[in-house]
């Protein structure tokens, strides 16, 4: 422990060594150089002090929302800076170094920094910096509608132009704009949708986190085929340590009574009928499955007593649980619904051409449609936040899809 926090407070030291160099390469003013290092070295210590009290028994507060956005905000565009500002470094190492071996006589070894360079470093800094202050006062609530035609060769007739909305992740212990909430709410019941989705992660760990947001909740309308709903793994309580076993599992059960509080039909590790006509096609929902946080989802026994030619959609939480398990499974499931990624909440969309995230390095499908072996997944971005108190290039979003009888679009 002490080593990493060594290693830590060296990285900071550096950024922050080349953060004023920076600064001092633009301006000789002692007044602007003093105030710019006692707001740096005040954003370190409530950062520091806000991380050293931080409670696992309490859970994410919106203390720790503002500690973790002002950590993003002071770190990363420092980061990009010591980034160029190194790069000249090397640069003028290698100049330095030339020059001294060619014999040419010079009043230092190394070249004095440009200010040219010092402009262009700053520059690059400005763009995370006012992304990270846009993502947490506008994208956090820039609700997306997003629209999907899916095609299907075994669809039952009667569904054709079936229509499904879906959100994930709501995350309702991060809120705290209750006319953004209303408004999304309201983007949902726009859409004329058959059957209503919500893919996991209802809180952030505690159930009380719900209970401000109840009566929102119910304002969704409801659905001709039913409003469904799965666990995702913040639900389960795992990442606070509690009193008992006893206050984990009171939190757990109350968590799922939750659903039927905002009338979702919650599906745990099991399916249901949706039938319409003469047709039926199978809704399947099971509890988080993941690699990394948590599993308890049994997809085998949601799937009991169901043939591989039937009609399957498959909510579960984690995407990773269709890359490793449902994508070659013999029941073959036409169609999954995941959440869980939000995108990392950062990255980058030009949609039809370019989408990029951290979080495309830790799982395969990440966000929007994916198809393999003649299955779809679409891993929705997420309708709330997590940790980070904002949102920037991944908005938040609500899914419309479409069921249409033809040959699957690869």
């Amino acid at each position: 422990m002490a080593f990493r926090l060594l290693i830590v407070f060296i990285i900071v030291a550096i950024v922050e060594v080349y953060a004023f160099q920076a600064i001092k390469t633009l301006t000789k003013s002692k007044w602007i150089l003093i105030s710019y290092i006692v707001v740096s070295l005040a954003a370190i210590i409530f950062i520091t002090y806000q991380i050293l009290k931080f409670d696992r028994s309490v859970g994410q507060t919106k203390m720790t929302l503002i500690t973790l956005g002002l950590l993003l905000l002071v770190l990363l565009p420092k980061i990009v800076l010591t980034f160029v500002m190194l790069l000249e470094d090397v640069l003028r190492l290698l100049m330095g170094t030339v020059t001294h071996f060619m014999g040419h006589n010079t009043d230092s070894f190394l070249p004095n920094r440009r200010k040219f360079v010092s402009q262009v470093a700053l520059g690059l800094a400005a763009v995370p910096f006012l992304s990270l202050i846009y993502g947490m006062t506008i994208g956090k609530y820039n609700f997306k509608v997003l629209r999907q035609t899916l095609f299907f060769p075994d669809l039952p007739d009667a569904f054709e132009g079936f229509k499904i909305t879906q959100i994930s992740d709501i995350h309702s212990g991060s809120f705290d704009n209750e006319e953004k909430i209303r408004y999304a709410i309201d983007l949902i019941n726009e859409q004329e949708a058959d059957l209503f989705l919500f893919t996991g992660d209802i809180v952030n760990a505690k159930a009380d986190e719900m209970h401000p947001w109840i009566e929102i909740f119910n304002g969704i309308k409801k659905y001709e085929y039913g409003k469904y709903s799965i666990l995702g793994n913040h639900d389960y309580g795992a990442y606070l340590d509690w009193k008992s076993e006893k206050a984990k599992e009171e939190n757990f059960i109350a968590i799922k009574d939750l659903h039927r509080q905002i009338d979702f039909k919650l599906m745990l590790n099991e399916h249901t009928k949706i039938k319409k006509g003469n047709d039926e096609i199978a809704l399947i929902g099971v509890e988080n499955w993941g690699r990394h946080f948590g599993n308890n989802g049994d997809i085998n026994k949601a799937t009991e007593n169901l043939n591989p030619e039937d009609f399957k959609i498959l909510m579960s939480h984690d995407p990773s649980h269709w890359e490793y398990i449902v994508k070659k499974h013999p029941k073959n499931i036409q169609l999954t619904l995941s959440g869980h990624t939000h995108g990392m909440q950062f990255g980058i969309e030009i949609p039809g051409y370019f989408k990029w995230s951290l979080a495309q390095y830790m799982y395969k499908q990440w966000a929007g449609l994916y198809q393999e072996f003649g299955r779809y997944i679409y891993v929705n971005r997420g309708f709330g936040f997590h940790a980070y108190p904002g949102r920037v290039g991944i908005m938040p979003e609500i899914t419309v899809f479409e069921l249409k009888k033809g040959n699957i679009v690869a």
